[in-house]
């Protein structure tokens, strides 16, 4: 069955950086694209970073471009969340999302999260 697993996760001090890796296993990793996603206490669920199966083209929210770099490797089934120069609002539980089409239908798929805080 699919398994997405997320870690690296932290506290960390305004300003700092942290980098999230998400262990996927289950599907054919290499085939499909990654995302992360974070979700902060009582908000929804806001998209972070996309990267395409191949690598070639990532994508950010407005909130992260510029700071989170989304990378992959697809000889390890790992896709890694660079973060840089953290804010407060940056403040969330992180996860990483598959989205696997079966028999037509896309189904996503979440990792448990990781919780990442930024305060001083």
């Amino acid at each position: 069955q699919v398994q997405l697993v997320e870690s690296g996760g932290g506290s960390v001090q305004p300003g700092g950086s942290l980098k999230l890796s998400c262990a996927a296993s289950g599907f054919d990793f290499n085939q499909y694209p990654m995302s992360w996603y974070r979700q902060a206490p009582g908000k929804e669920r806001e998209w972070a970073a996309t990267i395409t199966s191949t690598s070639s083209v990532s994508r950010y929210g407005d909130s992260v471009k510029g700071r989170f770099t989304i990378s992959r490797d697809n000889a390890k089934n790992a896709v890694y969340l660079q973060m840089n120069t953290l804010k407060p609002e940056d403040t969330a539980l992180y996860y990483c999302n598959a989205q696997i089409w079966r028999n037509g239908v896309p189904l996503d798929y979440w990792g448990q999260g990781t919780q990442v805080t930024v305060s001083s």
